[in-house]
């Protein structure tokens, strides 16, 4: 005798959670106060977010209730995520023969099912997910759909948790001990052999950033003068920071990309820097605001698990700091914005483990490109 443990409600909710989770990198959120719905998330996908409502839903006014209270929760999904705009698919399962599905609404595409076959044959799902007619459990019922969608769902989490555990799991710091070593042997440097940090002739004779300098083809200032620091405050200050941020961002980026990230900001910080202003400037805050950058890039992609830490701590410091820029005279305001555009872009073009695609590192390769070629432009054809 056959006993069949699943209703087909449930035979049709285990089969599209098992092909969004294990075919469409969907994941699975936690949604306060709902029952009979599971929610799916994956802000790379066609729609950001996938609802499975199995409630029974038996009129119209009831439907106008269940919208609104879909529109609620994206309110707070697109708060948590930092998401500017969000679109949702509503999948019922369970709508009683009075409802009518209007015209999709704004951000907000509803359709219904009664079983697998409608799925099958629905043109809208094909259309945005084409290999649903191939990967979804169709011709398993009962445990055995059981076992499969639950042995699935299982190896694809094992596989997630040791890319996020590679990602966020502490690490020795390397690059950025170094560039603080550095650092501060040629301030000690500009002491012994020079006539201190703050001397002008010192400065130029240690790698300052300087226009005329640059432009007569001395173009390695753009990368020196980030390890050069007028005063002792503004070394301890710089390196203070340089060790908070590099600390968390090597860890995340690894120490290669963290050093392409670094040192490639600070030279893009440098060469607005130049543009902007013919002054002597020196110092690694434009290569530090490239840090920030960075972060912003690799913090909106793993926003699910930063999306605090940026609103509360990333932004904020990059905000302060570029006031602080523009209101107190002598800061190189220029170098911080140069770096931490660079910061975003170089690490859009190197790529984040476990999220980048192809395209993404394109365009940020081709972007930087364009506007380091404007720079140059500026600098060595325009200013001339």
């Amino acid at each position: 005798m056959h006993f069949n443990i699943l209703n087909k409600n449930d035979e049709i909710v285990m089969s599209l959670v098992h092909y969004f989770i294990t075919e469409e990198n969907y994941t699975p959120i936690v949604v306060k106060g709902v029952k009979d719905e599971i929610w799916l998330e994956n802000l790379d996908g066609p729609y950001r977010i996938i609802r499975i409502n199995s409630n029974y839903i038996h009129n119209d006014e009831q439907y106008k209730f269940d919208q609104f209270k879909t529109k609620k929760v994206m309110e707070q999904i697109k708060k948590k995520t930092l998401s500017i705009s969000m679109n949702t698919l509503n999948i019922f399962l369970n709508l009683g023969d009075n409802v009518h599905l209007p015209e999709d609404e704004k951000n907000i595409s509803s359709i219904k099912f009664t079983d697998i076959d409608e799925v099958l044959k629905d043109k809208n799902i094909i259309t945005v997910f084409p290999n649903i007619k191939d990967k979804l459990i169709k011709d398993k019922e009962g445990i055995d759909l059981i076992v499969n969608v639950t042995n699935d769902i299982n190896a694809k989490t094992v596989e997630e948790n040791k890319v996020f555990t590679k990602i966020f799991e502490p690490k020795k710091m390397i690059i950025t001990p170094i560039i603080i070593a550095i650092c501060v042997l040629v301030f000690i440097a500009m002491y012994i052999w020079g006539r201190g940090s703050e001397d002008t002739i010192t400065l130029l004779m240690f790698g300052a950033n300087f226009r005329p300098l640059v432009q007569a083809g001395e173009v390695w200032r753009l990368a020196t003068s980030m390890f050069l620091h007028i005063g002792i405050i503004h070394l301890l200050v710089n390196m203070y920071s340089l060790l908070i941020i590099g600390r968390q961002l090597e860890s995340f980026l690894g120490k290669w990309k963290f050093l392409i990230v670094y040192l490639g900001s600070g030279i893009l910080g440098s060469l607005l820097s130049v543009v902007i202003h013919s002054s002597i400037s020196a110092g690694a805050s434009g290569a530090i605001f490239g840090l920030l950058g960075s972060l912003l890039y690799f913090g909106y992609h793993y926003r699910l698990y930063l999306g605090t830490v940026l609103k509360t701590q990333v932004i904020p410091i990059i905000i302060i700091n570029l006031l602080i820029g523009f209101m107190v005279p002598g800061i190189d305001n220029f170098a911080h914005i140069g770096g931490l555009v660079g910061g975003y872009l170089i690490t859009m073009a190197v790529g984040i483990p476990g999220k980048s695609k192809k395209n993404d590192r394109i365009n940020g390769i081709i972007v930087l490109t364009l506007l380091i070629s404007f720079l140059c432009y500026m600098l060595f054809g325009y200013l001339r």
